[in-house]
């Protein structure tokens, strides 16, 4: 039987890349199957890990545990129940046991109900069902075994309010004290505050050790002999004063005093034990928007912490102690690439563990075992999960998610195009060809600007390209100077200067495909981006009628009026060196609705009605410009949705987010007069 399944399958893979052959559409995000936070089992024989689909129908994700060998020769098999979300599995010490969280409750099928909070699970290994262990009122967002597996540390959020029920309430007004009192993923605040309690794994007992209502204790993690906790906390009563000094605390896991580790006056964050719970290594910064370096500092608190990697130009993400003594691990964003890097603590030398034109995240080690796992991605597959040697080597697939679906695609690749700005300055492009690219044929081309800025484009995957190559359209995109995965100079390369030396890097990027491929029709230039991508958009258009078609998402038109409504009260201060009120006109003239008299480009403008980090009046205040000035311009709001539209956004406005972009460039690039809107009837 099993040569006749391999026989099978290898004929409908045969069969579906010969006949079936097709680009990427908009709707294929229907089909997709993302991963997520894998980890190795304790005997390193295992990687427990999330799997998420899409219920087109009742238009949500679904998320569930896997389990798959590390050695790559067995199949995946599913561990938690079909109908109810489980993520974040952990591995009890000794491997008998997983812990996940789910918010899945006989309560949630109860007419009023409210609606169920994540708590801790646990799934006996050698057979039965899953028990919830924690009952926690606002339920958990974090937990992790303790090292002798008899306990939790976890998260929970609480405030006054618990104590009083709804019913009971006087108003039901939202009322603040402090300058922050949003956040574009969570909405308005209320009086709930993250902090730290710790959970007997046998009973579900709960303790809660730390308290305070004017900041959020997050990332805590056990010392390996489990008698502390070090976490992460701004202390200073700021937080919601637009404070920048978070530090790294120690507290017995009885609870009790803090000890104090961090010892910057700026963010220090991420905070792990060294083998033998003498030391603790964080990130930390000695000055605002610095990058963060590595520094070590005794567990005890009292001491100065010591720099490690001084050389180092990267932002450390995801960082580990180990394997060993003497070695750390982080992940970071290269050059358009995303990988594992290793500092040695003797020499401070740092040096990438993973390579290759792709995107390495979520990594995990199991040093006995002398294995790592990591998830990766390239510009032609979304993510699966690796396995390899602790310095790299081996590598072996353990999963192949999409393999199926991209069996009868047509997937466009990416080429890297280098090039030097106006000044000289290295920029990094990259060139898609369209789908069946013909070199006797003339094509238009999409010019694509990331967020951020403080972010970067590259060789991983992206949707939205694949759907405009598979369309015909050529698509460039680069990482102009206010990128990260360049250095520290390079990305604070944009302060005081948006819209001026990044416009002339995209611009320069722009010249520099046109030239070296004369098959891009440069009468059909579209141009789109979100956030600051966005912000750009606007920009290029105000600027120049090079392009032909524009769509701009969440985008920023006016920074006088953002400033004082976006999530982060006034926080563009470090990139106009200087506050709103005291440099009312450099706002003024970095903003694109300035400008919006000399637009002649067709725009569409793409924004969500709950988004507080770019607000909802931006886009208004874009689109209504544009009419007052007779620009062919639409505006179309999203419900429900915020910042996070077109990453996390319910995925039917996701799709359509796309066909919208389809839509517009199909209409002004094309010259498809008979184009339709995806609301069209």
């Amino acid at each position: 039987m099993r040569i006749r399944f391999t026989f099978f399958a290898f004929a409908f893979v045969l069969s579906a890349s010969a006949f079936a052959n097709r680009g990427i559409t908009p709707e294929d995000y229907f089909a997709f199957q993302s991963i997520n936070d894998a980890h190795i089992s304790p005997d390193g024989k295992q990687v427990a890990y999330v799997v998420t689909v899409i219920d087109q129908a009742k238009n949500r994700r679904n998320s569930s545990i896997w389990l798959v060998g590390a050695d790559g020769k067995s199949a995946p098999r599913r561990l938690t129940a079909d109908g109810v979300n489980s993520n974040s599995p952990r591995w009890s010490p000794d491997g008998s046991r997983l812990a996940f969280l789910s918010s899945r409750s006989a309560e949630a099928a109860t007419p009023g109900a409210e609606t169920p909070r994540p708590q801790i699970y646990i799934l006996h290994l050698d057979g039965g069902e899953a028990q919830a262990l924690s009952h926690l009122k606002n339920g958990v967002t974090v937990a992790q075994w303790s090292p002798d597996g008899k306990r939790f540390v976890a998260l929970s959020r609480t405030g006054p309010s618990d104590q009083v029920a709804a019913s009971a309430r006087k108003s039901d007004v939202r009322h603040y004290k402090h300058i922050s009192y949003k956040f574009n993923d969570t909405g308005w605040f209320d009086d709930k505050r993250s902090h730290i309690w710790v959970i007997d794994a046998a009973t579900g007992k709960e303790n809660q050790i730390t308290s305070g209502e004017e900041w959020n204790d997050t990332d805590p993690q056990w010392s390996p002999d489990g008698t502390r906790i070090a976490f992460v906390s701004d202390r200073t009563g700021q937080e919601f004063e637009n404070g920048h000094n978070k530090d790294v605390w120690v507290i017995s896991a009885e609870g009790g005093p803090l000890a104090r580790i961090s010892d910057h006056s700026f963010e220090d964050d991420l905070p792990r034990w060294s083998p033998d719970g003498k030391q603790i290594v964080f990130a930390g910064k000695t000055a605002r928007r610095q990058f963060p370096k590595l520094y070590i500092a005794d567990a005890k608190g009292g001491a100065p912490s010591r720099l490690v990697a001084e050389e180092s130009d990267l932002i450390p993400s995801d960082l580990h102690w180990g394997p060993g003594a003497n070695e750390l691990r982080f992940e970071t964003g290269f050059k358009g690439t995303t990988h594992v890097f290793r500092v040695d603590l003797n020499s401070q030398k740092v040096s990438p563990v993973t390579s290759g034109e792709r995107a390495v995240r979520g990594f995990d080690m199991n040093e006995r075992a002398g294995i790592m796992t990591y998830l990766a991605n390239d510009f032609q597959h979304l993510d699966d999960l690796y396995a390899a040697n602790l310095d790299g080597a081996g590598e072996r697939a353990l999963t192949h998610l999409n393999a199926r679906l991209w069996s009868g695609l047509d997937v466009a690749r990416v080429e890297r195009l280098p090039y030097k700005s106006t000044d000289g300055w290295a920029i990094d492009g990259f060139l898609v060809k369209p789908i069946g690219w013909q070199a006797d044929k003339r094509y238009p081309m999409i010019l694509s600007v990331h967020g951020g800025p403080a972010g970067q484009y590259g060789v991983d995957w992206y949707h939205e390209f694949q759907v405009y190559a598979a369309k015909g359209y050529a698509v460039f995109f680069c990482n102009p100077r206010g990128s990260t995965g360049y250095g520290q100079k390079f990305e604070r390369g944009i302060t005081n200067n948006w819209g001026g030396m990044d416009y002339q890097d995209v611009m320069a990027g722009v010249d520099a495909a046109l030239k070296q491929n004369p098959w891009i029709d440069q009468s059909r230039l579209g141009v789109t981006g979100g956030s600051y991508g966005g912000f750009m958009t606007n920009w290029i258009v105000g600027h120049t009628d090079r392009f032909k078609a524009a769509v701009t998402l969440r985008s920023v038109s006016n920074f006088i009026s953002d400033d004082g409504t976006r999530d982060g009260a006034y926080g563009h201060e470090d990139d106009f060196k200087g506050f709103l009120f005291d440099d009312f006109d450099q706002y003024w003239s970095a903003s694109p609705l300035k400008y919006a008299k000399n637009v002649k480009t067709p725009t569409l403008v793409l924004h969500s009605d709950n988004d507080y980090r770019v607000p909802l009046e931006q886009g208004e205040q874009w689109f209504r410009a544009l009419k007052h000035y007779g620009v062919t311009t639409e505006f179309v709001i999203f419900p429900r949705e915020n910042h996070n539209l077109t990453r996390t956004g319910e995925p039917k406005h996701l799709v359509e987010s796309l066909n919208w972009q389809l839509y517009w460039f199909d209409r002004f690039l094309n010259g498809n007069g008979e184009a339709k809107a995806p609301d069209a009837l």
